[in-house]
């Protein structure tokens, strides 16, 4: 089997190239695994070194918008992975033509070529954003979509578009839609990478207005885990809602971070709420568990504690990105 993983030397790409090259005893290891990455800002090769090694690893450095560069790497692939994408809700805000760009148009060129190709199967790595905010309860997979941010509208008009090409053509497609996950290798913008490296140099955490916004925390490895079930054994034109079943309070999940860092309350400045900050997200994932035994395995206080633990022992990766935003 031959997959393709786009976006697979990003936070989320990298670790499922990772675990996928490692293999496990429920499925048969890939004969070749091609990650196409145009290596942004948010992209580094670096999240790949510890399996570059492996003769079965191939990396393509390449926009998905680029239908040559799409043509190159799908040549020959069996499964479509699909994470690439422009994932930053506040630059969403503040520029959002690179994410219509990338998350439509580039999704498009992947799914057009992916026909071609007669792929097996193609997963569209989504987000809970796509559904907008809930006041109570959780989201099932069948829930009206009502994306507030222009991240999470690019995000469900290319859901809608992969489901489409299912629907029209038949290309085997299935789409995820994960909670807010966290881990190492993720890029410093996020709210527990931007906590966590800001707090190990002294320095202040903006927490946004009343810090009662509430998420859902899925750690990368569940995350990935589920995209993998789905990927082997989801329904085609379905889609699974993936969660990590520990939600917190933005100010619930800074009391956490100060204490993991051996900080106080004085290190946290509070900022003007986000435009259209939608206020809790929670994903229903009953279909998931039900068809394909999905459970997150990572309880969240070990999986913070560990993510906590590498960004204190991986300065070196973490500090020129750190900077840089710090400059922006």
């Amino acid at each position: 089997m031959r997959v393709l993983v786009t976006g697979g030397a990003g936070f989320i790409g990298s670790h499922y190239t990772r675990r996928l090259l490692a293999g496990d005893s429920r499925s048969a290891a890939p004969s070749q695994v091609v990650v196409l990455d145009k290596l942004t800002y948010a992209g580094n090769a670096l999240n790949l070194d510890s399996v570059r090694a492996d003769p079965r690893l191939r990396l393509i450095v390449g926009d998905i918008c680029d239908p040559v560069a799409v043509q190159q790497a799908m040549r020959g692939i069996d499964v479509v992975v699909h994470f690439a994408a422009e994932s930053h809700v506040d630059r969403s805000i503040t520029g959002s033509g690179e994410f219509v760009r990338t998350n439509v148009m580039g999704t498009h060129t992947l799914l057009h070529a992916a026909l071609g190709a007669a792929v097996t199967r193609f997963v569209h790595v989504s987000t809970d954003e796509v559904y907008g905010s809930i006041e109570n309860g959780s989201w099932p997979e069948t829930h009206p979509l009502a994306p507030t941010s222009p991240y999470a509208a690019s995000k469900a008009a290319s859901d809608l578009l992969a489901l489409a090409f299912h629907r029209t053509y038949g290309l085997p497609v299935c789409v995820t839609r994960g909670s807010n996950t966290y881990g190492p290798y993720q890029y410093p913008e996020k709210v527990i990478p931007l906590f966590v490296t800001n707090l190990l140099r002294g320095r202040k955490v903006p927490l946004y207005g009343d810090g009662g916004n509430r998420r859902d925390w899925l750690h990368v490895d569940d995350h990935c885990a589920g995209v993998r079930l789905v990927a082997q054994r989801g329904t085609p034109g379905e889609i699974y809602n993936i969660g990590g079943g520990t939600e917190l309070s933005n100010r619930e999940l800074t009391t956490r971070l100060l204490s993991a860092t051996g900080a106080d309350w004085s290190s946290v400045q509070p900022v003007a709420d986000r435009m259209g900050h939608d206020r809790r997200y929670s994903v229903d994932t009953t279909k998931i568990r039900e068809e394909l035994g999905y459970a997150p395995a990572i309880p969240f206080p070990r999986g913070l504690a560990a993510t906590v633990d590498w960004y204190r022992q991986n300065r070196q990766w973490w500090s020129p990105a750190s900077d840089a935003l710090s400059r922006a």
